[in-house]
């Protein structure tokens, strides 16, 4: 895969993540009643990623980069489905919990791809590239669903960000994995 097609990957994933995760707070408030719910949710999130790092890195050696990021992308397309029918705080932190797994699968991917691509004598300069060109996807993603949420209801930007979730699994399936990563 090379450079330019993991930045509109990265950015694609960061965008639809960015669009849900500052706003989910706003859907918890309907399932829980207190901060210290909130903070088990994400609690368990974190958690459930730290634990699964070393399991995901050994399976991302035997299986490959792409399908962990295939598996990223489909796992959250379908997970943010649930989100909006979430009314128990349990459902919440079930939600979290595969989440977490999501979330470190994702994270170890993008570093391997990283670590498995790019020339050492300039991996500081085409990582400082891929950070600036992720970045800026985030940041439009979050500014603009601030608006969407004031023009459609919170669980819309869900369904709204599992479609951009799918189509980065559609786009990531197309790639072929043996391109070099440099520019």
């Amino acid at each position: 895969m090379n450079y330019r097609r993991f930045i509109i990957y990265q950015g694609t994933v960061g965008m639809a993540a960015s669009m849900i995760f500052p706003f989910y707070v706003l859907l918890l408030k309907n399932a829980g009643s207190s901060y210290s719910q909130f903070g088990w949710a994400y609690g368990l999130f974190a958690l459930t990623a730290a634990l699964s790092y070393s399991a995901i890195g050994k399976f991302a050696d035997r299986v490959g980069d792409k399908v962990l990021l295939i598996l990223y992308s489909w796992g959250m397309a379908l997970i943010l489905l649930a989100y909006p029918l979430a009314y128990e705080i349990w459902h919440v932190y079930v939600l979290q919990i595969v989440m977490g797994l999501l979330g470190a699968v994702q994270k170890n991917s993008e570093k391997t791809v990283i670590a498995r691509s790019v020339k050492p004598e300039t991996a500081g300069k085409e990582i400082g590239h891929y950070h600036i060109w992720t970045s800026i996807g985030v940041a439009i993603a979050v500014i603009t669903t601030g608006y969407l949420v004031d023009f459609l209801t919170i669980g819309s930007i869900f369904y709204l960000a599992s479609a951009v979730f799918a189509w980065s699994g559609f786009y990531i399936m197309k790639q072929d994995t043996t391109e070099a990563f440099h520019r």
